[in-house]
């Protein structure tokens, strides 16, 4: 890698998923050393998971990837923005974004599948 990257004390960075075209926020997760260089040979997001403690291909349960077009990196080198395109919903629970609901609980967000279906 050309830049230096600030990994934080477990060794993981957050990187947040933007929709190359609209630019939406998609979602936020974190990724290791690993992760973004599955990453980067795949040109297909990879992320880690914390809960698992193991790397995760976006999409690889629901079919519902994300195509990056590029990976950005922030000022300081400890955040990664992966421009995207989404193929299906970001969200687990079926929504388009993770960020669907307002701080009061208003969902503003669309639901593009129905997750009980795609994991069951």
């Amino acid at each position: 890698m050309s830049v230096d990257l600030a990994f934080d004390e477990q060794e993981l960075l957050p990187a947040v998923a933007q929709d190359a075209d609209s630019g939406d926020v998609l979602m936020l997760a974190y990724v290791s050393e690993d992760a973004l260089e599955r990453s980067r040979e795949t040109g297909l997001a990879h992320y880690y998971s914390r809960s698992r403690d193991e790397i995760w291909k976006k999409g690889g349960t629901s079919g519902h990837t994300q195509d990056i077009e590029e990976i950005r990196v922030d000022c300081d080198g400890d955040a990664l923005l992966y421009l995207v395109h989404q193929e299906g919903g970001a969200c687990h629970t079926g929504f388009e974004s993770c960020f669907h609901r307002t701080l009061d609980g208003e969902t503003v967000g669309d639901r593009v599948f129905d997750p009980d279906d795609v994991y069951e």
